[in-house]
């Protein structure tokens, strides 16, 4: 065995590491997957933030509607979809199958479906913007359909690859779940 400062065993060349235990590749690849989840629940979570605030600050006036124009509908159901990031943050430390499952379903429900409704809602608004050169409402400034098509873009991404993820990590749970009987 060799130390830090000392000379190394006797009778090794260093190529007999061989023997040693490795981590499991299922286990190295369910903490990259963790990982890159977490990484996607806090851009949702940003995404959602960002949401509520424009939510709330239009529906109590506490500025102009100029400023910050009034919520499209679909945005009353997005912010449903801190549900899903809930389940997910839930089922990661103890590799809860059941919340992960609940977070892959209610994302479709809550988070995807309102996108897809708000791109229809809002696509009349934009093709105006488009072919007139007209908008009505703003935030900050900016029409408020290219700032929630933005969102709506970003969003998109970020859940399609949560439920991306999430349905990786499953296989992952499920091959050393299948493991373990099988031993």
């Amino acid at each position: 065995m060799a130390s830090r400062a000392g000379p190394r065993a006797a009778g090794t060349d260093g190529s007999d590491f061989q023997h040693r235990e490795r981590v499991a590749s299922h286990y190295q690849m369910s903490v990259a997957l963790k990982s890159e989840i977490r990484k996607l629940n806090i851009v949702h979570l940003l995404t959602w933030v960002l949401m509520v605030a424009q939510v709330t600050v239009s529906q109590l006036s506490l500025v102009s509607h100029k400023v910050v124009a009034s919520p499209y509908q679909w945005e009353y159901p997005y912010l449903l979809s801190i549900i899903p990031t809930v389940f997910s943050f839930l089922a990661l430390p103890r590799n809860n199958i059941s919340y992960l499952v609940i977070s892959m379903i209610s994302a479709g429900l809550f988070c995807v479906a309102p996108l897809i409704y708000g791109s229809m809602e809002m696509f009349p608004v934009a093709q105006q913007l488009y072919r007139h050169g007209k908008a009505y409402r703003f935030i900050f400034g900016f029409s408020a359909v290219t700032v929630m098509y933005l969102v709506i873009v970003i969003a998109v991404q970020v859940h399609a690859w949560q439920i991306y993820y999430s349905k990786k990590l499953l296989d992952q749970w499920f091959t050393s779940t299948q493991d373990k009987k099988k031993k």
